[in-house]
């Protein structure tokens, strides 16, 4: 009999410490999820400084911050229409501490790249798109007489040599709204690529190059300040920042309806339980008052949405553009 109680005392105890070890392991998950973000969490942005890639990062870095009770650092890392910062995100570990400020520009660039080291729908995981950002055809208003885009089409068509416009690199959206004004009205324009629009702006001002086709965003103040001139924006309906300025399709073209989206994306691979937290957060961050009033100056309209809905804009962007871009026929090696 001592024995049957001894053995049955045994069991007792090993069912306990089994079911106490399943406890621990329950409790154990939450925390390591909790525990998240323990030190600071890197931000990339694959523009240089200036642009409105970075802006948005920076202020939505700012309020993250706060809210995660972690430094989140701003990183430039311009080149290769941001295929260069993309990659190095592409590559870090995938814990949450190393994020991308995407764009629309990667979805463009997964067809004008030849090779990439990654794929932009496989290599990431979606968190929310932050912002959508009207483009805007703007000249220098010293240097090009041109009061219309109509205009700046007619004085295309007599220049000696093609009028040149920046963009923020090869397989940018700005590249590519160039190459289909250029193409639908008939004319050459050089194509000038920079780091970001920082530069690009710079050189504007200066008189390096006749137009570009940016965001709002860095060229809004050099429009109000009368050493840029708005002719028309590239969305089908006007910008907010720039209600007297009409659409390209008011300005007697068609088929214009390019905006530039940013959002933030982590390495493929990344917890669902982090990127949760991070979407929560960052949606949270992007719908408030104080955010959309700030974004709102700067010709920004806040988005906030759901992963899956970034993913589908992915998707759906990176196929209509690789229809644009074979007729166009642009490529880079």
């Amino acid at each position: 009999m001592q024995k049957i109680h001894i053995k049955s005392l045994l069991e007792k105890i090993a069912r306990r410490s089994v079911a106490g070890a399943g406890v621990l392991a329950l409790s154990a998950a939450p925390a390591l999820a909790q525990a998240w973000p323990e030190k600071p969490v890197s931000l990339v942005v694959p523009f240089a400084a200036g642009g409105t890639t970075d802006v948005l990062a920076r202020a939505l870095g700012d309020e993250l911050s706060k809210s995660l009770g972690q430094t989140v650092i701003v990183e430039n890392k311009p080149g290769a229409g941001a295929t260069l910062g993309a990659d190095i995100v592409a590559r870090a570990k995938p814990d949450g501490y190393t994020l991308l400020m995407g764009a629309v520009h990667h979805t463009i660039a997964t067809s004008v790249y030849k090779t990439l080291s990654y794929d932009f729908q496989k290599s990431f995981d979606p968190i929310t798109i932050v912002a959508l950002v009207p483009n805007v055809l703007v000249i220098n208003a010293a240097n090009t007489p041109a009061k219309t885009a109509g205009e700046l089409v007619e004085l295309a068509k007599k220049a000696t040599t093609s009028l040149a416009y920046g963009s923020n690199g090869y397989g940018t959206l700005q590249h590519l709204i160039g190459t289909q004004f250029a193409m639908q009205n008939n004319i050459e324009l050089l194509h000038v690529p920079y780091k970001g629009s920082g530069p690009l702006t710079t050189d504007l001002i200066g008189g390096q190059v006749a137009m570009s086709f940016d965001t709002v965003t860095p060229v809004l103040p050099h429009i109000q300040a009368g050493k840029l001139r708005a002719l028309a924006v590239t969305t089908a309906k006007r910008s907010s920042a720039l209600p007297d300025t009409p659409t390209l399709n008011e300005s007697g073209m068609h088929d214009f309806d390019l905006g530039t989206w940013f959002g933030m994306l982590a390495p493929a691979g990344t917890p669902a339980d982090v990127l949760d937290k991070l979407n929560t957060e960052m949606v949270k961050i992007i719908k408030s008052d104080s955010f959309r009033d700030k974004m709102s100056k700067i010709g920004a309209e806040t988005i906030g949405n759901s992963r899956d809905e970034m993913a589908a804009q992915i998707d759906n962007d990176t196929k209509r553009f690789a229809e644009v871009i074979k007729k166009a026929n642009i490529t880079v090696n």
